[in-house]
């Protein structure tokens, strides 16, 4: 699936920016091929993100897919930096 973009405005921006990270960031994540696994909201289809920024940390971002002008668009609904248990869990050899 081709990505377009990300989709970004007032709604989800300042719930993503209020733990720290910048739209870069975020975007960084997805640039470095994260895992992505299904999100059990039961309202909507949503997905998570576990991935590393440019600088290495460590970041948790839940998204959904939106189609907007025929194009697919990332949009992020929520992000925060990893705490070290999360860390671990992720760096342990499957």
């Amino acid at each position: 699936m081709k990505i377009a973009g990300f989709d970004w405005d007032t709604g989800n921006w300042p719930k993503c920016g209020k733990h720290g990270l910048s739209q870069t960031e975020i975007e960084e994540v997805f640039a470095r091929t994260p895992a992505v696994l299904s999100d059990p909201f039961p309202e909507e289809a949503r997905m998570r993100a576990i991935g590393t920024t440019a600088a290495g940390r460590y970041v948790f971002v839940v998204f959904q897919l939106r189609e907007i002008n025929g194009q697919t668009k990332l949009r992020p609904i929520s992000a925060r930096y990893m705490h070290q248990k999360e860390i671990a869990h992720y760096e342990r050899p499957s």
